[in-house]
């Protein structure tokens, strides 16, 4: 009730249906009284203790407060019982995580937690790690900051067992990731988020010890620019459990999305869209434990579930036409596992097999787009390719039922394949953005969890495998590589002993007598058997860690990292060669839908997934047969890859050689970058909240190496950098700036120095600092950074004010000159203008000295030029010497008529033009 957000917070039906309140009732009576009872104790006491500002705040419902067992590491005294104590103490209090130096250990606490909020994400936001209790952001926050500091790839590797919590991990991981990186757009940040959800409903199920169970592979790499911001992401896929379409053990499920579709489509009312029954649940579906069809009606899960694969779908940028083709895929899945075979027997007394009802083959066959009759004839029949001639031999009911099953298979694994190439494609950065070469990655592996079932079949031989490799992965990284580096350097440092499980390994992966190894032999003889593979593994697979037992058949036991795990060899042979007849491709090849054309027309890589381009006609034609390839260039490559040809003389890949192909691929993305260890740790096999079962937790802390873990931490050192990186890295902690020193062994000795560290120890080339140093290091060349940059902020503001009122004279001196230059031109065009006014004033002059001349004047009147002061003077001057010649002549006076006759005329006569106007 507490919850702010309206939409999130729980219903009356809810509440009524939780825990607290079922045991309430009936205690009414009893509750109110101890309730008043208390209430009244609270009032007599008073409040004893007050917050900082006298208000509870309700916004942090746990408290941050560091804890001295929050690093095993730190304990005085170490045992196994100790450590479990110190687990369990902190389980208790809801503090489900606890650091073993640089390695973190998470609990399942299998409730959710507010701790996980935007807050927590800016507690955890380059800060020094033991400033706050252990978390999951803890170590996000770690790979994001050695990404930016080293300039260096980071990858966190996820382990435990299946649901120990490794996948709701990876999403937090994620989720601070894309809070660190700040995406430039908003956009961007709800694709990744959404990246998860979409590619878990195709590639996780329920099993029968957890509800969302990863079922294959999966390797994350979230790409950032060297600032930090989070450009695009990119997902790794390995070994889907193809198998679980088909077929589930008692008490588990099919993928998610069969159900989440299902669901979907009832609510929409378009299940008679895609050809899907509305009562009876699909064979590949069904389930005799449960309800399935009243699960898919009544559940909300499933509806709301549908929903967000739709909104995921719509945000990533997947097309409405791509959607409604995953969807038509899917349920023509659904409809080919409908399909039922009968014998009949022909002429030659040849077992053969028909569709004795055709409904689900032609639901099949509309929503796959291709001709139902070709579906039937490819699944009860094939085409085999002897001496260039081509026979058809019919398949018996059994035979059919597994082209039947191997087509579904296909279909699933190359569609899931296509949703993560798509995914890629539409996340991939923008190399306007960024350059290719110059992204750095953060990888998160997210990996199927050791299993060990009542009965264990194929997958679970494979997934343990890769378990394995993992654990031997970190036994190199904390303990081989570490302790070889101290011999070689001379690094005085005791020797831990520890489990190592290259043994293990070896008898899986060696060639050519690993147990892989001989399984592909195996696989390749027609004739073999599973009782043939056991006889072989007996007599091959001579070491402690395989035995077979006397008591059972078709069984083999391996003593893994993890423990014992007995295994049912019922179906190795036929899972490992995955075989898919040729005729089956060719009819889907010529399909109508875009998507499964192109499903089916790219080739496969070499880890089993489908190829993220169209490959080329050499690529396509890769897989042919020798005679199709020679001498027949111009032949069309439509045509050649729909040859019957490609059936049976080309050799396959199984299961076991993608499987091999994958460790490596993924082994070879982890090696790049520096890694960081998140071990989940199940406390029970219930699933209950808050149940500590210390026998459980003591077997995982045990195979795991905890106690190992914790004393290499304690003793070793963890970081081994070379003289010549740790002085470029740090030497601003001891030398100027402006300082390149040598990458000497002395200088690295100034700056730890400088540094106050205690601990380290230098070695013939490189530096051994314990887990923390590093940390301590990068804090410390952050404040020097930091005051760097201040110091740079004040002198570039400094510059740029000195630089503006440069640029602010210089506009100055330059406007005064534009005006001076614009002052004399107008003044020089009046002058112009007056010299011309004159000019025209002494014509007219002229002109009527002449008509004087003549006897009489006509002047004409112009407007007055514009004169100066002495000009408008000497042209009054000349008027009044007119008027007076004027009476002169009016009062008698005589005059020769002559220019010399008039004194002032001939005064002026003298002057200059000006003065004579």
């Amino acid at each position: 009730c507490l919850i702010k957000d309206f939409e999130a917070r729980p219903s009356v039906t809810h509440l009524l249906e939780h825990p607290f309140i079922k045991q309430a009732h009936g205690k009414d009576v009893a509750l109110s009284q101890q309730l008043a009872d208390l209430i009244r104790e609270q009032q007599e006491v008073g409040c004893r203790t007050r917050t900082r500002h006298r208000r509870i705040n309700t916004r942090k419902t746990l408290i941050i407060e560091r804890c001295p067992d929050d690093d095993l590491v730190n304990l005085e005294f170490l045992d196994e019982e100790i450590i479990i104590s110190r687990l369990q103490k902190r389980y208790d209090e809801l503090q489900v995580y606890t650091y073993v130096g640089d390695i973190l250990i998470a609990l399942n606490p299998f409730q959710n937690l507010s701790i996980y909020s935007p807050q927590f994400s800016k507690l955890y936001h380059g800060v020094k790690r033991a400033d706050n209790p252990p978390h999951i952001f803890a170590t996000a926050d770690a790979a994001y900051q050695g990404m930016v500091t080293f300039c260096k790839d980071q990858c966190i590797i996820i382990s435990g067992e299946s649901g120990a919590g490794k996948t709701e991990s990876t999403h937090l991981i994620v989720q601070h990731l894309t809070f660190l990186g700040k995406a430039n757009n908003r956009t961007l940040r709800e694709k990744i988020l959404q990246v998860n959800p979409l590619v878990e409903a195709f590639g996780n199920a329920c099993t029968a010890i957890n509800d969302n169970s990863s079922r294959f592979g999966k390797y994350l790499e979230m790409k950032f620019t060297p600032t930090g911001a989070v450009i695009g992401a990119k997902i790794s896929e390995y070994l889907l459990e193809k198998s679980r379409v088909i077929k589930q053990a008692q008490g588990e499920k099919n993928f998610h999305i069969f159900y989440y579709i299902y669901a979907g489509l009832y609510h929409q009312s378009k299940l008679k869209t895609y050809r899907l029954p509305e009562r009876t649940p699909p064979r590949y579906i069904d389930s005799q434990q449960c309800k399935v069809m009243q699960d898919i009606v009544s559940s909300k899960l499933y509806k709301e579930q549908f929903d967000a694969i739709q909104e995921c779908f719509r945000n990533i940028g997947f097309t409405e036409e791509e959607v409604t083709s995953v969807y038509q895929i899917l349920s023509g899945i659904l409809n080919t596992g409908n399909i039922e075979f009968t014998a009949i027997t022909s002429h030659h007394h040849t077992d053969k097999s028909e569709v004795p009802n055709s409904e689900a083959l032609e639901s099949a066959a509309s929503l796959l787009s291709i001709g139902s009759e070709e579906l039937q004839e490819a699944l009860t029949s094939q085409c085999v390719v002897t001496r260039g001639e081509t026979i058809i031999r019919t398949n018996t009911v059994d035979k059919a039922a597994d082209v039947r099953d191997a087509m579904s298979k296909a279909l699933y694994g190359r569609l899931f394949s296509w949703i993560v190439n798509r995914i890629n494609s539409l996340l991939q950065p923008d190399i306007n953005i960024c350059a290719a070469e110059s992204c750095m990655n953060v990888g998160i592996l997210d990996i199927f969890g050791f299993e060990n079932f009542k009965k264990n079949s194929f997958e679970q031989l494979c997934i343990n495998i890769a378990n394995e490799q993992i654990q031997f992965y970190f036994n190199q990284h904390i303990f081989a590589l570490e302790q070889m580096e101290y011999q070689s350097e001379g690094v005085d440092a005791s020797l831990v002993e520890y489990e190592d499980n290259r043994p293990i390994l070896d008898m899986f992966l060696q060639k050519p007598m690993g147990l892989l190894s001989l399984m592909d032999e195996e696989s390749r003889f027609p004739q073999a058997t599973d009782q043939t593979l056991v006889d072989k593994f007996e007599d091959n697979l001579r070491c402690k860690y395989f035995w077979i037992p006397k008591c059972l058949d078709l069984c083999f036991g391996i003593q893994h990292y993890a423990g014992k795990v007995m295994y049912n060899v019922n179906g190795f042979l036929e899972k490992n060669r995955d075989t898919l007849p040729a005729d089956i491709v060719l009819v889907l090849r010529t399909s109508e839908n875009k998507l499964l054309q192109q499903l089916f027309s790219s080739p496969l890589t070499k880890t089993g997934n489908l190829a993220t381009s169209r490959a080329r006609i050499t690529a396509a034609s890769r897989s042919l047969p020798p005679q199709l390839g020679s001498g027949r260039s111009k032949v069309d490559t439509m045509e050649m890859m729909r040859h019957p040809e490609e059936t049976t003389s080309m050799r396959r890949q199984t299961v076991a050689s993608y499987f091999r192909y994958s460790l490596m691929d993924l082994l070879s993305k982890m090696v790049v970058g520096q890694p960081h260890f998140v071990r989940c740790i199940r406390p029970n096999d219930d699933r209950q909240a808050l149940r500590f079962c210390t026998e459980r937790v003591m077997v995982q802390l045990r195979y795991t190496g905890i106690l190992e873990t914790v004393n290499i931490r304690r003793q070793g050192y963890s970081h081994r950098i070379q003289f010549e990186e740790f002085v470029n890295r740090y030497y601003y902690l001891a030398f100027r700036a402006h300082q390149i020193p040598e990458t000497s062994k002395e200088n690295a000795a100034a700056i730890l120095e400088r540094a106050k560290l205690q601990g380290t120890v230098l070695g013939k080339t490189k530096v051994f600092l314990k887990y923390y140093h590093v940390e301590q290091l990068n804090l410390l060349l952050r404040e020097v950074i930091a005051r760097v940059v201040v110091f740079q902020a004040y002198v570039k503001g400094w510059l740029g004010a000195r630089r503006y009122q440069k640029v602010k004279d210089k506009r100055n001196r330059g406007a005064i000159i534009i005006q001076s230059a614009w002052r004399g031109y107008v003044a020089r065009q009046n002058l112009k203008q007056i010299k011309e006014r004159e000019e025209a004033a002494i014509r007219i002059q002229s002109v009527c000295l002449d008509e004087d001349q003549s006897g009489h004047i006509n002047l004409p009147s112009p407007s007055p030029p514009i004169l100066g002061a002495s000009q408008w003077r000497t042209r009054e001057g000349a008027k009044r010497g007119w008027r007076e010649e004027g009476r002169g002549r009016r009062s008698g006076i005589s005059s020769s008529g002559s220019l010399k006759g008039c004194p002032h005329l001939a005064h002026g006569a003298s002057q200059s033009p000006a003065h004579l106007v």
